[in-house]
């Protein structure tokens, strides 16, 4: 995992000290359900998120059921350990540094339960892909409503798992700070159709672009205030 080779720390400039201003964040991105941290997909947006945030570091890993023999993903809940782990060792590693939790679809769910435990500490969540429906249908939104710490959602609108009126009623219910931004056209994984792309005149980068530069934005709010 990329935890065992940190990038090197972002020295602080002079004129950064005396505005003031806090350290670089380090963020912790975590996988979804079925592609590990090596994917096309994981890589694009980790390098995306590093540069947007101007992160110190963007700590990728893979959790254990990936390893081996490929298998489903067990329930969300029994990863959390390990995924607490890996947020305290790179709080050992970039101390002082904000610590932000993001992930893809479940990566965000159990990034999500990990921000809410006591002994963890960190400055925000962002959820790529939120994935609000279960297998069953039903809302699953208790771990959201848990939350304290400014959360960031970035969502496809024609996501079936994250239907956004049922986002939005969810969000109005959180204790949380927090903001959306939708990507027009967008499934699971953002991805846009192309008869959609030459109607709205724009390209996968520019959506992207867009979304990603919405989450710089909320997290340099966050960390502000």
């Amino acid at each position: 995992m990329d935890l065992l080779r940190p990038a090197k720390r972002r020295r602080q400039s002079k004129d950064d000290e005396s505005e003031g201003s806090t350290l670089s964040p380090v963020v912790i991105f975590a996988h979804g359900a079925g592609a590990p941290s090596s994917s096309d997909w994981m890589q694009r947006w980790k390098n995306m998120l590093k540069e947007a945030l101007r992160a110190v570091d963007v700590v990728t890993f893979d959790y254990p059921y990936m390893s081996g023999k490929k298998r489903a993903p067990p329930k969300a809940e029994k990863l959390v350990e390990f995924h607490s782990n890996i947020v305290k060792e790179t709080a050992t590693t970039y101390p002082g540094h904000p610590v932000v939790l993001a992930g893809k679809s479940m990566g965000s769910r159990v990034g999500c339960m990990v921000a809410s435990m006591e002994d963890i500490n960190v400055s925000a969540v962002v959820c790529l892909g939120y994935p609000l429906k279960g297998i069953n249908g039903a809302v699953r939104d208790e771990t959201l409503l848990q939350l304290s710490i400014p959360t960031m959602f970035v969502q496809g609108s024609k996501d079936g798992l994250c239907p956004l009126e049922k986002l939005e009623a969810t969000r109005k219910k959180m204790k949380a700070p927090n903001d959306l931004h939708v990507i027009d056209g967008g499934d699971h994984s953002f991805k846009i159709g192309k008869k959609h792309l030459q109607t709205s005149n724009s390209s996968q980068d520019e959506a992207e672009n867009a979304a990603v530069q919405a989450i710089a934005a909320f997290i340099s709010r966050s960390l502000e205030g």
